[in-house]
């Protein structure tokens, strides 16, 4: 028995009906690191789950074997079919998956290398025109109108213009340089270029529209917490307030403003109560259990 219709069930199951359920879910927005970290493992199982169904399309089952080698082979770990040379049909079960992985790889590293030459060129011109200040940890720029951004990666750079020096007071100015502070640590740019990545091959799979979409505002929530850990609701709140008229972060950079301002100010005006610990616990067993089920679903057939 092949398990190539039972990935493909199980990747549209995935592709199609868990960011239904994603979206639904009222805990996400209470707890965004670990929704972060679920729709990182759906896409990672999605992928995986199509891998492995390029392979067993691709295998010939009157091959397999009822032995270890067979289940070996059904999981993909081995090319073995007792034959003294590959056929065509052994080459493809090889080629084909390594040719989806190498693909989601490849454009995870082309999002990773566009976004650091981005940056690079947007701090060059930094240097030039920017002002490091010791006391904010930040380049200022001389601009009026009010900005507040940072590169993350290599050389980070929080950045502040001198319009929003001016327009926000000291504790919203100590919110959106912890806000930004935060994408830096976090190395958010690596989570947001995964999630590109996946959006760039699997461009019309509603998982990857949503999860790139939410992966982005759950980001920007994330850096907002950490706001809140040195500055109150009030004041984050109107910091993201003044700032809703901030000129576009260059790209590869993360800024405060943004259009996922109106939903986080909402956010930060509302207590959010944490999930339940059992939630949470579930929600994280379940983000790292779920790349591996693809795997089950390779194996079951031939050790049935």
């Amino acid at each position: 028995m092949n398990a190539a219709p039972a990935l493909l069930g199980y990747a549209a199951g995935v592709g199609f009906l868990a960011p239904r359920l994603m979206l639904h879910s009222a805990w996400t927005h209470r707890a965004p690191a670990l929704a972060v970290a679920a729709w990182h493992g759906l896409t990672a199982s999605f992928t995986i789950a199509v891998a492995l169904a390029a392979h067993h399309l691709a295998t010939p089952t009157e091959h397999l074997h009822a032995d270890l080698i067979g289940v070996l082979h059904s999981c993909g770990l081995t090319t073995a079919t007792g034959a003294p040379d590959p056929t065509i049909a052994d080459r493809l079960a090889i080629a084909l998956p390594f040719s989806v992985m190498l693909v989601v790889l490849g454009s995870f590293a082309f999002e990773v290398l566009r976004g650091r030459r981005a940056r690079s060129r947007h701090r060059a011109v930094l240097d030039m025109v920017g002002r490091r200040s010791p006391d904010l940890c930040a380049t200022v720029l001389a601009h009026d109108l009010p900005a507040a951004y940072c590169l993350p990666g290599y050389k980070p750079r929080v950045v502040v213009s001198q319009g929003a020096l001016r327009l926000l007071s000291a504790g919203q100015l100590d919110a959106v340089l912890e806000h930004e502070r935060s994408h830096v640590a976090g190395r958010h740019h690596l989570a947001m270029a995964a999630m590109q990545a996946f959006a760039r091959v699997f461009r019309r799979l509603p998982l990857a529209h949503h999860a790139k979409e939410q992966t982005s505002v759950l980001l920007e929530m994330i850096a907002d917490d950490r706001a809140l850990r040195s500055q109150s609701r009030d004041v984050l709140a109107t910091a993201m307030y003044e700032m809703a008229a901030a000129k576009a972060a260059p790209a590869g950079a993360f800024a405060v403003s943004g259009p996922s301002a109106v939903v986080r100010l909402r956010r930060v005006l509302t207590p959010q109560r944490r999930p339940h610990v059992a939630l949470r616990g579930s929600v994280a067993a379940a983000a790292a259990v779920v790349p591996v089920i693809p795997l089950l679903f390779s194996c079951v057939p031939t050790i049935g």
